[in-house]
């Protein structure tokens, strides 16, 4: 129980790093491309993480360990990687051609599409959950989308995302309950995404070092919090909270990209806005007290 809270509480602070990032996202793409951009970002992210492998190894009595890789920890380091480089790339590309609110909207459809495709892999949704998904998604739509909703081919590109996360999060869902060590396979995850990135920058693009400089604040910005901290505590939480309800938690990084700029920029919430973060945070509100009483009636079994 108390592990489920923390782990709860690490993917509150992970929504908060991403809703506080979507700016620097949106601003990178106008000095580089996506795929410099995500391998710079994925590099500085292996520089951040490095010396907390190294730290960790350290503490538990044996320096050269962080070298060793299992093959459960590389599978999935391959794996989550190859999916983070679908779903970043997918969004940075589709944000260039829809707006910011429907991107964002769109992105969160994950909290549809992982308990979906979780049924494909025989893990059943309670309904109480489908409640909460479906509260969530109708304040995330009054929260985000403030024009006529028609789809465009960006809106596709950002929905082929949302189908990128929804694979990732039931991919750390597996393979660090079969043992992976959370933070090496998300250095190997970042190696991976950076590795493809850089392919795909040599194939589509032609970056130059004085636009890179140029977007270095983004790019550290994103590197050092959005992938550097927030994929490794992800991948550290969901280890202690169940798939669905994750997705659920992630999805108020919408919430917290509203309320940053609300608080930094003076932008004003209208009435719908408001209510909208008002159902997203129902919804997982009540997805936490009905996964809790799940724990709480197993425990009383056992």
């Amino acid at each position: 129980m108390k592990e489920r809270t923390q782990g709860n509480l690490i993917l509150l602070i992970v929504a908060f790093i991403w809703g506080s990032t979507f700016v620097a996202q949106s601003s990178a793409m106008d000095y580089i491309g996506p795929f410099a951009y995500n391998l710079s970002r994925n590099v500085v992210a292996c520089i951040v993480l490095l010396p907390v492998l190294f730290l960790f190894c350290r503490k538990k009595g044996d320096p050269i360990s962080w070298i060793r890789i299992d093959g459960i920890t590389l599978k999935g380091g391959i794996f989550c990687g190859a999916a983070l480089f679908g779903l970043s790339s997918f969004q940075q590309i589709g944000v260039s051609f829809t707006s910011a609110g429907k991107a964002g909207f769109i992105t969160t459809l994950y909290i549809v599409l992982v308990p979906l495709f979780g049924l494909v892999l025989g893990k059943r949704v309670g309904r109480l959950i489908w409640v909460c998904i479906a509260l969530a998604i109708s304040g995330l739509f009054m929260l985000s989308v403030k024009e006529d909703f028609t789809l465009s081919s960006g809106d596709l590109l950002v929905l082929v995302c949302a189908c990128f996360c929804a694979i990732r999060i039931l991919m750390i869902d597996h393979f660090v309950l079969e043992g992976a060590d959370s933070v090496k396979m998300s250095f190997l995850q970042f190696i991976v995404a950076g590795t493809l990135s850089a392919f795909a920058m040599l194939l589509f693009e032609q970056p130059t070092w004085s636009a890179i400089l140029d977007a270095r604040f983004t790019i550290l910005y994103a590197g050092v919090l959005s992938s550097g901290v927030a994929y490794t505590l992800q991948i550290i939480a969901q280890k202690r909270t169940e798939a669905t309800v994750a997705s659920l938690i992630m999805s108020l990084e919408s919430i917290f990209a509203a309320l940053s700029g609300w608080l930094v920029l003076n932008e004003i919430l209208s009435l719908r806005e408001i209510m909208g973060c008002a159902l997203v945070f129902a919804a997982v509100i009540l997805a936490e007290l009905s996964s809790s009483r799940k724990v709480e009636i197993a425990s009383s079994l056992e």
